[in-house]
């Protein structure tokens, strides 16, 4: 007997086909790829980056830090210098550049796009990184991008 055939009827058809009906997530959702270790290029004294990293311990990613300043890393992995801000990493085979909330990158890694990867330009207050007591609650809009591999970027998400 296979393991759908063990499934009363009802159940068993809503999860093969998403867990729409029930409520439910699709599988692929509760059974997230494993990404491998966050590489994080930023300058050693910058406060927001640390608290962007923690925003991404805090969701389960394992990040290796290199304290060297971010713009080699940059121009390295092909990102245009207009999409910039103060830190870039490597996720998945993704480049995340600036302040990228932790739930646009697991979009990115379960969506898979041919893309280089996401970026929030700038330092936008109310970012993760640019969210602590220090800013007061204070939050502007900001959009997340989705840079394609010839430089073009596409709205991805945006906060308000």
């Amino acid at each position: 007997m296979s393991m759908t055939d063990a499934w009363p009827g009802t159940r068993r058809r809503a999860l093969l086909r998403g867990g729409f009906a029930l409520g439910l997530a699709p599988l692929a959702v509760w059974a997230a790829e494993p990404v491998g270790e966050v590489q994080v290029w930023k300058d050693p004294s910058c406060g927001c980056c640390k608290d962007w990293i923690a925003h991404m311990q805090a969701s389960g990613f394992a990040v290796r830090v290199h304290e060297q300043g971010n713009n080699a890393a940059r121009s390295r992995l092909g990102l245009p210098r207009q999409y910039g801000s103060c830190h870039t990493a490597l996720v998945g085979g993704y480049v995340v550049e600036g302040h990228v909330p932790v739930a646009d990158i697991q979009r990115l890694l379960r969506e898979r796009p041919q893309a280089l990867g996401l970026a929030v330009p700038g330092m936008p207050i109310g970012s993760p990184g640019m969210d602590g007591p220090a800013y007061g609650g204070r939050r502007n809009p900001y959009q997340v991008l989705l840079i394609g591999k010839d430089g073009s970027a596409r709205v991805f998400n945006s906060y308000t």
